[in-house]
């Protein structure tokens, strides 16, 4: 049974907040980690992100403009060696290039090495068994990856894309060694709920916390989400088992050859709001942790104020997780809705531009969804 770091990888608005509190309540056991490495991709000196590109104070305010892809796996690797499993919820393209750009590796990971040691030894020692500097600097790896702003605070060029050399079929800017290191589970909802909820955040009240405007296509988030998904189910870094279903993918073998020991573990959220005891019983047994019933309320003062310091530093996205008490069944099941009243939804909600606009998203990502929910858990 894997004992590695948990890597939830999802797309924006995917009900992943409320999914990371049910694990925030086994503090006893769990090192939870929130959206980390979106520092790096919006505002270190190594960030693919253009959304803040030419705010040179928006990045230096946020307090993360010397963050690189380094910095925070140091701190991930930091976290597991006290002891605790680490549990990651992250958005899938702050690892993958953006605009279906070719992926490089981050420039302060190309020198990093995996620590001596079998499997066993590595995870009995903790943390992720690699050697990384304990430095926080845009010098990582002896490599210059640029400074976030010059000495007159005037923007500097994008530093994306990398001068640095790419892996063969890896979609994302970490080296294969470091992403064997985890075990990666996936999380999606049906873009026809989740764009909107994301474009949501774009526009007054609600911008005006986020600072996410405008609403950027590109952040939608599915094709790098399949690109990472499909990477790891074909190069074995998970598979070919696929929990909750039985079956196997890939003809029922890896490219090695080999069971990975770690099933394809796909949820999508409307069965996880369905179903939360069901869906998350298996993802735990998936995952080598013992599912509690008292993971699914945590209405008591310690569990809020852990929560609500979590997601303090993306302020907006996530009041509903931070006020909710519990995550129960839905009293009654999402009808499915046809696209002509979806569309007429976000007409009277947004205008015609909006509409137009999320449409045309949501038309974009249907597919993707659709081939990622083939795997989904089911119950």
């Amino acid at each position: 049974m894997s004992t590695k770091p948990v890597f939830v990888a999802t797309h924006p608005r995917a009900c992943s907040t409320a999914f990371e509190r049910v694990f925030m309540t086994r503090r006893d056991e769990l090192s939870t980690i929130h959206e980390p490495f979106g520092d790096a991709f919006y505002y270190g000196p190594e960030r693919m992100g253009s959304r803040f590109e030419n705010d040179v104070e928006a990045r230096i305010k946020s307090g993360f403009a010397d963050s690189t892809f380094k910095t925070i796996l140091n701190r991930i690797d930091r976290e597991a060696a006290e002891g605790k499993r680490v549990f990651i919820k992250d958005i899938t393209y702050y690892l993958v290039p953006p605009e279906q750009q070719d992926a490089r590796l981050a420039p302060s990971l190309r020198k990093v090495k995996r620590g001596v040691g079998t499997e066993e030894e590595l995870n009995a020692h903790g943390g992720l068994g690699l050697n990384l500097q304990r430095t926080i600097t845009p010098r990582d790896s002896g490599v210059v990856v640029g400074e976030a702003n010059d000495k007159n605070g005037m923007a500097t060029p994008p530093p994306f894309p990398y001068d640095t050399v790419a892996e063969p079929s890896n979609p994302t800017v970490v080296p294969r060694e470091i992403l064997e290191r985890f075990h990666f589970t996936f999380l999606i909802r049906h873009p026809n709920r989740a764009i909107p909820s994301y474009y949501r955040c774009c526009i007054p009240p609600l911008v005006e916390r986020t600072g996410f405007h405008p609403f950027m296509p590109s952040e939608a988030g599915y094709s790098e989400l399949k690109k990472l998904f499909d990477y790891c189910k074909d190069t074995g870094l998970v598979g070919p088992k696929i929990c909750g279903q039985g079956g196997t993918a890939n003809g029922g073998t890896s490219a090695s050859g080999q069971d990975s020991g770690i099933e394809i573990c796909v949820i999508d959220a409307d069965d996880l709001l369905d179903d939360p005891e069901g869906i998350l019983r298996k993802y735990c047994e998936s995952i080598g942790l013992d599912f509690r019933p008292e993971m699914l309320n945590w209405d008591n003062e310690a569990d809020h104020e852990f929560a609500k310091a979590e997601f303090e530093k993306w302020n907006g996205f996530h009041d509903d997780a931070i006020y909710s008490k519990d995550l129960k069944p839905r009293q009654h099941k999402a009808e499915p809705k046809s696209d002509e009243e979806m569309y007429a939804e976000w007409l009277e909600k947004y205008g015609k531009d909006a509409a137009n606009m999320i449409k045309k998203c949501v038309a974009d990502n249907v597919s993707t969804y659709e081939y990622l929910k083939q795997y989904a858990i089911k119950v």
